[in-house]
């Protein structure tokens, strides 16, 4: 398959998701929402983390153009902001599975 070279629109969307999927509850964040959109508390609840750290990395994403919130009723509930996000993730946790599981973890790299 002849792909087309990237280009800094592709560099620059490839990087905010590097950067959001750096962080644990970030990737959590992603990770839940693949299926279904939800509530901040309850992601907060569900990741283990306090409401205001909740706010802090839905900010991070909103501003990543990776979620988006949609008001619902007097709450706000969080989904995905693009379809084929939900299916480049569930690849990307296939890809995941097959590397070392020690390498990169901490705060360095071991690789």
């Amino acid at each position: 398959m002849i792909t087309a070279p990237a280009s800094l629109t592709h560099t620059a969307a490839v990087a905010r998701l590097g950067h959001a999927l750096s962080d644990p509850t970030r990737a959590g964040i992603l990770l839940a929402l693949r299926e279904n959109a939800s509530y901040p508390a309850d992601l907060a609840d569900s990741l283990g983390v306090s409401r205001q750290v909740m706010s802090n990395h839905l900010a991070c994403l909103r501003g990543c153009g990776l979620v988006e919130s949609v008001p619902d009723g007097r709450r706000s509930r969080y989904q995905l902001a693009d379809e084929h996000l939900a299916p480049a993730l569930n690849e990307l946790m296939r890809v995941v599975l097959i590397v070392e599981p020690d390498c990169c973890s901490g705060d360095g790299c071991t690789c």
